[in-house]
This record gives C-alpha cells, sequence and structure tokens, in this order.
C-alpha cells in the first residue's frame, strides 16, 4: 500500500477504510501496482535498517518475487478474506493461489509464507476453519488484524454474542501460530489467555495514534510472558516503514499508557523490533540475534551525529535519540545491500519514476471524478 502513502490521512479507521482505501485499490489494484509499490517499500525499508518484512496484501507472489531478486528477507502473507478482489474471487481461489506460493517458496532462503486472514469481519467461520486446518498442516504463522478497534469489538458481539480473540479462539485459532496485529481492545483475561496459548502482539503504535483506535496494553502484556514484536501498519496509514521510530514511539507511549517511565525500557524496545520479530515469524532460531549459527542479517548506525552524542550507553541512544538516516550498512544473510547509506542492488530513480508516475494517474483519476 506504498503508493497509497498520504492517499487518505486524518480519518476513522473504517472512514478510512470504506470510502477511500478500498475503492482505490478496487481501481488501481493489480500486478503492476503491487511490484512498483513493493519496490518502493523495499528501498525505505533497506535503507531505514529493517532487513525483514512480514506483508500481507494482494498479489503475494508479486511481493515475494520482489523480496527475492532485492535479496531482501520476507514472510509473505497468504492473504484470505471472504469476498471478491482482482487477485481472487472466492475463498477457495484464495487458498489455492496461496497455496502455490507456499510450495514455490518452500524451500527459498529467503522467502517464506504465512497465512494472511484479514481480519474477523472480513472473514467468516467456515473460512477460519478452512484456514486453521491448512495452517495446522503446513505449520505455517496466521497474520491477523485483531482487537484493532473499539468498532470491531462492538460488532463482534452484535454479530457473533463474542468479543473476537473469543471467536477466534473458539475455532482453534488461539496457538503460537498467532500473530494477532494491533491488539489495542484488550482485558486482562484475554492478555492471560494470549500468554497462555504462546500467541504474538505485534504493536503498531504510530497507525494506532494516527488512526486513533486505543492504546495496545504492551506493559501488561510483557509482564504476563507474552511476545510482543512491532510493527508498521502500511504506509497509508503511518505514514512510512520508519522501524526506529516505531520502537521509539513504541517506548514511550507504553510509559505515557501505564504511567510508568520504567514500563517498557529501551532494551525491551529493541528486542521487540528485532529477535521478537524474529519469534513471531517462527525464524526465531534464524534471525534476530547477534549469535553463532544465525543468518548475518545486520545493520550499522553510526552514532556520531549531533543527535546521538554523547553515548553513554548506545542501546536507549538508538532507540530514543538515533535517526534511519544515520544508518549506514545493511546486510541480509550476508551480502551487502546498503552501503555507505546507499542501496547497491536498487535503481532509486526508476523506483521513484514510477511511484510518481502512478501519483499523477490517481490524481488525475480523483479529478476526473
Amino acid at each position: 500500500m506504498t503508493l497509497l502513502r498520504g492517499f487518505a490521512d486524518d480519518l476513522p479507521l473504517m472512514t478510512w477504510l470504506e470510502k477511500h482505501i478500498w475503492p482505490a485499490e478496487r481501481k488501481w489494484m493489480n500486478p503492476g501496482f503491487v511490484r512498483d509499490g513493493t519496490e518502493l517499500a523495499i528501498a525505505e525499508m533497506l535503507r531505514g535498517g529493517t532487513t525483514c518484512f512480514n506483508d500481507m496484501y494482494f498479489y503475494p507472489d508479486v511481493v515475494a518475487r520482489a523480496a527475492a531478486e532485492h535479496g531482501m528477507r520476507a514472510v509473505v502473507g497468504m492473504i484470505v478474506v471472504d469476498f471478491p478482489t482482482s487477485w481472487a474471487e472466492t475463498p477457495a481461489e484464495y487458498f489455492s493461489k496461496g497455496l502455490a506460493i507456499h510450495d514455490a517458496y518452500r524451500n527459498h532462503p529467503l522467502v517464506s509464507t504465512a497465512f494472511a486472514p484479514h481480519a474477523p469481519y472480513s472473514v467468516s467461520d467456515t473460512t477460519f476453519t478452512k484456514l486453521r486446518q491448512l495452517a495446522d498442516q503446513l505449520e505455517v504463522p496466521v497474520h491477523m488484524h485483531l482487537h484493532e478497534s473499539a468498532d470491531e469489538v462492538a460488532a463482534s458481539l452484535a454479530k457473533y454474542g463474542r468479543r473476537p480473540l473469543a471467536r477466534i479462539a473458539e475455532l482453534g485459532l488461539l496457538s503460537p501460530a498467532l500473530l494477532a496485529v494491533h491488539a489495542t481492545q484488550l482485558q486482562e483475561d484475554e492478555i492471560g489467555q494470549l500468554a497462555l496459548h504462546g500467541a504474538t502482539v505485534v504493536h503498531c503504535p504510530e497507525s494506532n495514534m494516527k488512526l486513533a483506535n486505543g492504546w495496545c496494553p504492551v506493559a501488561r502484556l510483557v509482564r504476563a510472558g507474552v511476545n510482543v514484536a512491532l510493527g508498521t501498519d502500511g504506509a497509508s496509514s503511518n505514514n512510512d516503514l520508519d522501524m526506529l521510530c516505531e520502537t521509539r514511539s513504541a517506548a514511550l507511549v507504553a510509559k505515557a499508557v501505564a504511567g510508568d517511565p520504567a514500563a517498557l525500557t529501551a532494551a525491551q524496545a529493541l528486542r521487540m523490533a528485532t529477535l521478537g520479530g524474529a519469534r513471531a515469524l517462527g525464524l526465531g532460531e534464524e534471525i534476530g540475534a547477534l549469535t553463532p549459527g544465525r543468518w548475518a542479517d545486520l545493520i550499522a548506525i553510526d552514532l556520531s551525529a549531533t543527535r546521538t552524542q554523547p553515548v553513554f550507553d548506545p542501546v536507549p541512544q538508538i532507540v530514543y535519540a538515533a535517526s534511519s538516516e544515520q544508518v549506514t550498512d545493511v546486510w541480509v544473510a550476508g551480502r551487502h545491500l546498503v552501503s555507505g547509506g546507499a542501496p547497491t542492488r536498487l535503481d532509486l530513480d526508476d523506483i521513484l519514476a514510477r511511484a510518481n508516475a502512478w501519483q499523477a494517474r490517481v490524481v488525475a483519476d480523483v479529478v476526473r471524478a
């Protein structure tokens, strides 16, 4: 969704989705749009020090090819919804196309897959049941927006007589494979359920703040033993893919929400951005920490800038003061993808030219309408 960055800002979640984003996607979403948006996102993420991303979008085959071609690690979402799009017409077709991608990248060193049911309000019980069976069979993560807003919870109570997490649990999807994205509306017993079943919460503080969806109770989740990872959400609701910014926001928001300056330390926030994410994706033994036996997915941050001097302790300096512009070098699986701040395998001029061409098309269409 990077090509829709700034397209519809300062709106409530469902207004943003139903009145702006979904109509734009119906008009513009195709393999070329996804390819060009993915390459723009990869360029932004690599330059900002992100070495691995987890994506939920249409045409995941295009996303997978782009990541593999540019040497970036990715867990690509096999998206499933109960309504037709240009990617698939029916749940059966979503499953069929997703499984084909899973098979194509089964042994790829950089690209793997996860099931990606969009949200409880866009996926039926029947589809969830089939998805759970396949996810158990293939042993892949399940990445889902869950308890993102108060409206989502209210709608679930009205339609199903239970909160979304309870419904997901009854369908057998509450497990160590679950990545519950956002989780801004959690009761204490639900935190306990997430911990008991080994699920992960993916905290997206800046998107949550921008859409005014509430606060993820990060400190309480951590105390309960829940694995917490960090995400940006899409660039159309954040509006960037800057994980250093997200890490800082996570630490600061947690303190404000808990009323405790020690609620989430810099070291804990950095762990969420690294090993927490790796564990969420089932890659905790392969990436996420600098130890022997893991892949050489590394970044270098230059702390000699005025904003990060003097350095008493590099961890809080990175979390509270460093900018993504200070990322100088990035390696994925030992391959040097950013050197001296410049990508080594990307043509930035071409990527930006294609992004601007899409912007001109979208604006021209809005003017005609």
